[in-house]
């Protein structure tokens, strides 16, 4: 049997150290954006998305070529779809402008111009296929506003679950450990998204759900042990029933998150070598959390109660002799 709770603080220390480096570059980044690389959706703006040629154009000479045409920063990326017409592959070159303002046409045909002007964007001469899509920044701040609220109350529908299933676990504490394991693990993620300038975006907060019912199930598997353990080991301290709980289901948690792993990686990877921008920001946050949702439960949710629950027990010992000492008489 692993020890487990002994090692507790080894635990937490490591979870802390990099949280701890996601807020210092959060903070270093600093900017409008609060250190965090908002994509469109959230932050407001336009995408634009012009055909070309060819794939292989220098994505760096193009921001520069924007910069100087509309006077504003751009990223640019490439996209391949198939052609559904004539077979082949299409090929877009994908302008995103993040600004309060969204571009106007004139900036659009400036910009267009700019790049049909240089032979290396291999831009096609005669009527590009342009998509436009803008977002007002107050839709942005709508859509990130809902999604927090989604997360919110799927944490306290969370929470009621465990208190009436656990009840045997002081629910409500049992409840309260696993949304602050849930709490680590989107932590983790915003801290990965802060040092590396991922993008963030609604594939963000789809991923988040996501991790929160993996995460969730994860935790409650070692909990309902923990519940059926407690019923056939009576006389045990908490921290080694909690140990032997964790070390019945271990093994059960790897084999599931490897298998998890090894099918969201697979897409990834294949998202990646295809150039499918829209499933490769879904699966990177998800590989991120799926890890991170494994520990949680059982390094971090686990470890959490049972400090509670020791220290709600030295309450219970201390409040008991106050109360076995009787005030002594008064003379006379």
């Amino acid at each position: 049997m692993i020890d487990f709770m002994g090692k507790k603080f080894y635990f937490f220390g490591l979870s802390l150290l990099l949280i701890t480096i996601g807020i210092i570059v959060f903070f270093v980044n600093g900017g409008p954006n609060g250190g965090f690389n908002l994509d469109i959706q959230f932050q407001g703006g336009t995408i634009v998305q012009i055909q070309t040629t060819d794939k292989n154009f220098s994505i760096p000479k193009a921001e520069s070529i924007i910069l100087k045409a509309i006077k504003k920063k751009a990223t640019v990326q490439t996209i391949e779809t198939l052609n559904q017409k004539q077979g082949g592959k299409l090929y877009f070159m994908s302008i995103s402008v993040s600004s309060k303002d969204t571009l106007v046409n004139e900036e659009q045909t400036t910009m267009l111009n700019a790049l049909k002007a240089d032979s290396s964007m291999h831009i096609k001469k005669i009527k590009p296929e342009l998509i436009v899509n803008n977002v007002q920044p107050s839709i942005g701040a709508e859509i990130l506003k809902n999604g927090i609220y989604a997360i919110i109350i799927s944490s306290l529908l969370i929470i009621i679950y465990i208190w009436i299933r656990f009840s045997v676990l002081s629910g409500p504490s049992a409840g309260v450990m696993a949304i602050l394991a849930l709490l680590h693990d989107i932590l983790l993620m915003l801290s990965v998204y802060a040092v590396f300038r991922i993008k963030l975006n609604e594939a963000f907060i789809a991923a988040v759900l996501t991790v929160i019912g993996y995460s969730m199930n994860d935790t409650i598997i070692i909990y309902d042990r923990i519940r059926e353990n407690s019923k056939l080991i009576r006389r045990t301290a908490i921290a080694e029933l909690v140990n032997k709980s964790i070390t019945q289901t271990l093994n059960r948690s790897i084999n599931t998150v490897v298998t998890v792993l090894i099918c969201i990686v697979t897409v990834f990877l294949f998202a990646a070598y295809n150039n499918i921008t829209s499933i490769t920001e879904f699966t990177a946050p998800l590989i991120i959390g799926l890890t991170s949702g494994c520990y949680s439960s059982i390094f971090i949710a686990s470890p959490l109660w049972v400090m509670w629950k020791e220290s709600q027990y030295k309450r219970q010992i201390a409040a008991s002799k106050s109360k076995s000492v009787k005030p002594a008489r008064a003379k006379g």
